[in-house]
């Protein structure tokens, strides 16, 4: 993904070598620079309501979740304690009565 111009926050930019420029203002920069800056924003793991996770916090979840492979289903509200953060699509491991499970955290609510 091409990330916007950081001078205008236009979105009309383009590789070019190793920069990126913006068509709208002419704004150069390098594309080393964006890739840092793409990991240091993807480092923090965020619930639903923008609140940012760290192990050991407790979470409720906001919706239903169907387990896949299985007739379990984690009801809303059902509240997690002591997540841990982990890499990967699914960024929390817990522990609940039913079993371990790896959660997104966009279901998930900060207590």
């Amino acid at each position: 993904m091409i990330p916007a111009c950081p001078k205008c926050a236009m979105e009309n930019t383009y590789p070019d070598g190793d920069n990126y420029i913006c068509a709208d203002c002419a704004h150069e920069w390098p594309i080393a620079a964006a890739a840092d800056a793409d990991d240091e924003a993807d480092a923090a793991v965020k619930d639903a309501n923008g609140n940012v996770l760290a192990d050991g916090d407790s979470v409720v979840l906001i919706k239903d979740l169907k387990v896949k492979g299985s007739s379990i289903t984690l009801k809303v509200g059902t509240k997690v304690k002591s997540i841990r953060l982990v890499g990967g699509d699914h960024e929390v491991d817990c522990r609940m009565d039913a079993g371990s499970f790896m959660l997104k955290a966009c279901y998930l609510k900060k207590v």
